[in-house]
């Protein structure tokens, strides 16, 4: 029998990783994933982020949408970076190829209409944290997905904090560590969501949304 092209290979790979967050979001409305993107690329996206961080090209965040934004410390205490999706840097061209293919084939397979997608990187720095929310705003509905990939180094732990806690409409909770390459997604309108206090170091992330018209 013919052995599959490595093409081949990759792209069933790809797609059973697709099909397993698209379950999830069927059963439970998020799903957590490791391995999503290569290793290589995420630790050039976490020399890029800590190079952006220590030449204080990031901000602090705020909250409410873009067009009315307020900056409140005892809600929110991270620092970001918005990344434009059409950037010339290799780096996150190479994150935004990824995140496309996975728009196309959510598309393609679920119908979700997805057209726009924006990302940010975020910097928790030791004692922030971001209060239980909602991604979704009621002026704007268009936030579908939330998409959440860590940036850590591997020798983040539980107690290094800055853990996301999703709930869920079990009246439950899931605890998620971020660990280094981890990917969360769940769906935007459905599921609040906080991060806890980081009690040591940085805690590193890049945060987005798929968003319909």
């Amino acid at each position: 029998m013919t052995k599959p092209l490595l093409s081949e290979l990759v792209s069933a790979e790809t797609n059973s990783t697709y099909e397993a967050i698209i379950n999830d979001l069927q059963l439970k409305h998020f799903s957590c994933v490791d391995h999503f993107f290569k290793p290589e690329l995420i630790y050039q996206l976490r020399q890029q982020l800590l190079d952006k961080y220590q030449q204080d090209d990031l901000k602090k965040a705020a909250i409410g949408n873009r067009t009315n934004e307020t900056i409140i410390n005892s809600i929110r205490g991270d620092y970001i970076q918005w990344i434009n999706h059409q950037s010339k840097n290799t780096i996150e061209a190479a994150f935004f190829n990824k995140i496309n293919h996975f728009i196309e084939y959510l598309n393609r397979t679920c119908f979700m209409g997805i057209l726009h997608r924006e990302f940010h990187y975020a910097v928790y720095p030791e004692g922030t944290f971001y209060k239980r929310h909602l991604d979704s705003f009621q002026s704007d509905q268009r936030r579908k997905l939330s998409m959440v990939l860590y940036l850590n180094d591997h020798h983040w732990s539980i107690k290094n904090g800055g853990e996301l806690v999703i709930y869920t409409h079990q009246n439950t909770t899931e605890t998620i560590i971020p660990k280094p390459g981890r990917l969360v997604v769940f769906e935007s309108q459905l599921l609040e969501h906080e991060v806890k206090t980081v009690n040591s170091g940085k805690r590193l992330s890049i945060t987005g949304w798929l968003k319909t018209r």
